[in-house]
């Protein structure tokens, strides 16, 4: 049984929590970058394997015990849950739609992980201000699509659509990694990304054919390399210690964190830009985790005049 969590954060959790962010945020960037030349099962697939190797080769030099019999077959779940589902839907997104946008929307993973976690654990049980944040935050993604839900079966809104499916597989992702709470992060990322990339292997040999295709410029080499080293193999170390120590619904915050970076890079250097609907959505999004989170919430109730006469 996973172990009770605590659910404030120490500064320290939310130090790694923003430096998580700034990772992940940063990965739609690079995307955006490599997904111009390779194609997005390949990109997937290439990314979770050297990302793999890399860790595998840290951790033994480490010392790190890898986990052992049937925990493989409980990490390759959470491999389809965390990676391969949504890092497909995510990259193919991006064929579309802008980085910054695919990262709005991934935005949601709280709103969808606040639900999963009241229903399948003990411990993470919804509050009004959960309620109040999950059905605010959901206004806020029908602002952002429904500006252009002209079409239902344009490419656009189908991209948007897979963006929302890829976060709420996470959230299931981060429900059910909590039963690995007592393995070491490093260890539990590099079962994670391992039995992911071997269950893409045969996908992208069946569907990409990347024999037959170029060899990447330079740009894309660089990109894919600071997503395999530093946006999947730092990254999910990060994330494992934040799951183990905070809970599901807290490491889901930082998907509302990604957007800050994915979409500053985007601006400066692929001349993405958002539309009004998009920066409201946000903002409506951004209400809905202060009431999930409640910090802000009880900091303005301990400084209203009500309060402190008391």
């Amino acid at each position: 049984m996973p172990p009770q969590i605590n659910q404030s954060m120490t500064p320290l959790q939310w130090a790694a929590l923003l430096a998580l962010g700034v990772l992940w945020g940063g990965s739609f960037f690079f995307i955006g970058v490599a997904i111009k030349e390779l194609p997005p099962i390949t990109l997937v697939t290439v990314r979770l394997n050297l990302a793999a190797i890399l860790l595998y080769a840290f951790a033994r030099a480490r010392g790190v015990d890898m986990p052992r019999g049937r925990a493989w077959l409980g990490f390759a779940w959470l491999g389809v849950l965390n990676n391969v589902i949504p890092f497909c839907l995510f990259a193919w997104s991006q064929t579309h739609i802008t980085g910054g946008l695919a990262s709005i929307l991934n935005a949601t993973t709280p709103l969808f992980t606040v639900v999963v976690a009241h229903v399948l654990t003990r411990d993470e049980k919804m509050t009004p201000g959960h309620i109040a944040g999950a059905a605010i935050g959901l206004l806020g993604v029908a602002a952002m699509i429904g500006s252009e839900f002209d079409s239902v079966f344009s490419g656009n809104v189908l991209a948007q659509l897979a963006c929302l499916v890829a976060s709420l597989s996470y959230a299931f992702a981060a429900v059910y990694g909590r039963r690995f709470a007592g393995v070491p992060p490093l260890a539990a990322a590099t079962a994670q990304l391992t039995t992911a990339s071997i269950i893409l292997v045969p996908i992208m040999l069946a569907t990409d054919r990347p024999w037959a295709l170029a060899m990447p410029s330079n740009d894309v080499l660089a990109a894919m390399a600071v997503l395999v080293v530093f946006c999947s193999g730092v990254a999910y170390v990060l994330y494992f210690h934040i799951l183990a120590t905070a809970g599901a619904t807290n490491v889901g915050l930082v998907t509302f964190l990604n957007p800050i970076t994915a979409i500053i890079l985007g601006a400066v250097f692929l001349g993405e830009q958002l539309q009004p609907a998009h920066i409201a959505g946000m903002a409506v999004i951004g209400i809905g985790l202060a009431f999930i989170d409640g910090r802000p919430l009880r900091a303005l109730k301990s400084r209203s005049p009500t309060s402190q006469s008391r």
